[in-house]
């Protein structure tokens, strides 16, 4: 279940697609497209219920209906009931349970990607459901402090104070300005739309960033975004999210087929995608 931001087609349908075939499964991926049903991010309920009586196995939730989707399961896992946010949906049997790979994809992918970056001190700009799957992720990985900033302030100090309670106080706090959290941190994980195809742009002036930064993406729609961009231009290290999308994909398949996908190969396949989309060929997936 998919929001426009107006991807470009096929993408994520052919990445599944694909590596279902390469487990000798022959599988569909349908995409309900909000802006092309033209309907609003609140009857994500009624498209459920449309899924399921379709016969699906299970659907992926993305931007806006991470959090909205919630109040629509009977069942939480454990992780997407600790993350607040769901991002895949499984039917079983007369039940429909919620799971967020989102933070495994995220860890997984950074871990690959960004091996050795430091994690003393780390800003999170986007307090929704994939920036909370990034939190989640982070803190898991032993980041010693997090500075959570959105433009939602009241989010923000939600996200931070649930985070505080699952992993300690004193390690994740509402961010007192982008400007000040950055000048003492050594990454920024950004986790929200600006960027996508349908929201271009840059998330924070290009001012505050300097090589020092590593810099990580949760943005895969394009792979090659602004912030990144202007991040590598300084020398930055940079993640794009690619990665994660790969990751979240892997984990999600699995819970729909009961199967082990390969993720090197579905990024592998990535780039291929994305190779043919882009002007002369060349893509990169770090």
């Amino acid at each position: 279940m998919r929001r426009a931001d107006r991807p470009r087609p096929g993408r994520p349908p052919a990445l599944h697609e694909r590596e279902a075939r390469e487990l000798g499964l022959e599988c569909t991926y349908t995409r309900f497209d909000l802006d092309v049903l033209g309907v609003p991010a609140g009857a994500v309920g009624e498209l459920l219920a449309q899924a399921r009586a379709e016969g699906l196995a299970g659907v992926n939730v993305t931007h806006p209906c991470k959090q909205l989707v919630i109040p629509h399961l009977d069942e939480l896992s454990p992780d997407a009931a600790a993350i607040g946010a769901v991002n895949t949906v499984v039917f079983d049997g007369q039940r429909t349970v919620g799971h967020n790979t989102d933070w495994s994809g995220f860890r997984d992918g950074f871990v690959a990607g960004l091996p050795d970056a430091p994690l003393r001190r780390v800003v999170l700009l986007g307090a929704g459901g994939a920036g909370a799957a990034a939190a989640h992720a982070l803190l898991t990985l032993g980041a010693e402090s997090l500075a959570v900033l959105d433009t939602d302030t009241t989010r923000a100090v939600r996200l931070a104070d649930d985070l505080a309670m699952r992993f300690g106080p004193g390690r994740v706090w509402a961010g007192r300005g982008l400007e000040r959290e950055l000048s003492e941190a050594g990454g920024l994980v950004h986790a929200t739309p600006v960027g996508m195809a349908g929201h271009p742009g840059l998330p924070l002036p290009m001012s505050l960033l300097r090589k020092e930064l590593w810099v990580a993406e949760i943005v895969y729609r394009p792979l090659e975004t602004a912030l990144l961009r202007a991040a590598r231009a300084l020398g930055c290290r940079t993640l794009d999210g690619g990665p994660m999308a790969v990751h979240q994909a892997a984990a999600a398949l699995k819970l729909f087929c009961g199967r082990e996908p390969d993720p090197a190969r579905m990024l592998r396949h990535l780039t291929e995608l994305v190779s043919a989309e882009t002007p002369g060929g060349t893509s990169r997936v770090a």
